[in-house]
């Protein structure tokens, strides 16, 4: 069993930058992929990024590009997502996902564990 808990999450102009932090527990870390989410109102949870077990992967929605940066840190647990050059579109809730495998994936449906997620709000 993985625990995932989201943090950095917040309200920021249109422009601004936020980073997202992911700590995780539990079960050995260092062989899951691990992806961010989102989900905003009404929409079904999408893929915004992933990243293999050893870092050495990265995948980003075309939304994405170029903005975000996912990384990872496993000698402190953390997965992490910097936003940059935020935009309205990018509001919704951010849920941090594991799964039980190295390689990445970037449907729901390819994680196992799961956070409880955090609000990224961005205003024009």
């Amino acid at each position: 069993q993985v625990q995932l808990v989201e943090s950095g999450g917040g309200a920021v102009q249109a422009g601004g930058s936020l980073r997202l932090s992911c700590a995780a527990s539990g079960r050995t870390f260092s062989g899951n992929a691990m992806g961010w989410f989102r989900q905003a109102p009404g929409n079904e949870r999408e893929f915004v990024a992933a990243i293999s077990w050893s870092g050495g992967t990265t995948r980003y929605a075309d939304s994405v590009k170029g903005r975000f940066t996912i990384s990872r840190d496993n000698a402190k647990i953390m997965v992490y997502l910097r936003m940059n050059s935020l935009k309205p579109e990018d509001t919704g809730v951010y849920y941090c996902a594991a799964r039980n495998g190295g390689v990445t994936a970037t449907t729901p449906p390819g994680y196992d564990y799961w956070g409880q997620g955090t609000q990224v709000t961005v205003f024009s």
